[in-house]
């Protein structure tokens, strides 16, 4: 019954806010108006660029982090599974994310855990980066803190989660718990200075996430202040993580919300609703493209497996490692 509902409520979740958005919320001639006066060939580049290089330097950052803490995994391998499972990306972000580690998994000799070690790096990086990027934005915001209580709230609570994992993790260095020790045993595998490549990497990754955005509002004739963005994005992504269909619905409701003032409601979810419909293709033409080389190099997996060929059977490196 679970599986079902997990399947299941991503819909729900979809149908109720497109609903909600388009159904009730939303003055269609004031959206169609702003389709209209768009310089959609600019939008359309900006948005491409937008998701290819997100998808270009994510999977080089996740190679990057597989490569120096599990294994000596191909680059073109990475791509591959990670391109094939953009297909799925059509559906829901939880659910390409899965297929990701689960494909990656079987490159490395079926050692699931040592690749969502792996993962941990980049996502733990990327969410420190943009929380330091939403701090900074607070006070150059139009009305300081006092004006954006949602950006300072939203910071307040996720420095809170980062300072007691951190709390936690000093902690574990000193007690006897078992649970304790493994996690020092875990976090010791990722020492700060093998982290500072990957945190410099997101600090380009968001600044040109920040800016194409810029470009693209401003392409779409839904102009957004720079700051705006730096400060707000993240919490866009935060949003994206409600399990809706393609991020349909979420992302309209979201951008709307967060934006509020920057322009009118209609303007805002017919931005929102052209990125997602943007993406959607993008993501499609990804899948489409990887997915016969993911298939084919783990039908070649499954061979050599099944054939009694040697697979890699990683640890986690350790740091020290070469």
């Amino acid at each position: 019954m679970t599986k079902r509902w997990r399947h299941v409520l991503p819909w729900l979740i979809s149908a109720a806010l497109l609903a909600y958005v388009f159904g009730w919320a939303t003055d269609w001639d004031s959206l169609r108006n702003t389709m209209r006066n768009a310089d959609v060939p600019r939008f359309l580049a900006f948005t491409t660029a937008d998701r290819l290089a997100y998808f270009v330097v994510w999977t080089a950052i996740t190679t990057a982090a597989m490569r120096r803490f599990v294994d000596h995994v191909p680059v073109g391998s990475v791509f591959a599974i990670r391109g094939g499972a953009e297909l799925f990306r059509t559906v829901s972000n939880p659910l390409a994310d899965g297929v990701t580690l689960i494909g990656l998994s079987q490159l490395v000799g079926g050692r699931l855990d040592a690749v969502l070690a792996a993962a941990f790096v980049p996502a733990i990086c990327h969410m420190f980066v943009m929380l330091c990027q939403v701090t900074l934005a607070i006070p150059l915001l139009e009305g300081g803190a006092a004006a954006n209580r949602d950006v300072v709230v939203t910071a307040s609570i996720l420095w809170l989660l980062m300072l007691a994992g951190a709390l936690v993790v000093r902690v574990s260095r000193t007690s006897s718990n078992r649970g304790l020790r493994r996690l020092r045993g875990f976090t010791d595998r990722f020492p700060l200075r093998t982290l500072a490549p990957f945190l410099l990497a997101f600090v380009g990754v968001t600044m040109f996430d920040v800016t194409i955005q810029w470009l693209a509002t401003h392409a779409f004739a839904t102009p957004i202040g720079w700051t705006d963005l730096m400060a707000r994005i993240p919490l866009l992504y935060l949003a994206l993580v409600i399990p809706s269909l393609g991020n349909f619905g979420t992302r309209e409701l979201a951008w709307a919300g967060l934006f509020e003032g920057t322009a009118t409601r209609e303007e805002l979810i017919a931005f929102a609703f052209a990125t997602n419909s943007v993406f959607l293709v993008l993501n499609l033409l990804l899948g489409l493209v990887f997915l016969p080389s993911a298939l084919a190099l783990l039908r070649e997996l499954r061979r050599k497996q099944q054939a009694g060929e040697a697979l890699p059977a990683p640890i986690l490196h350790d740091p020290v490692d070469t």
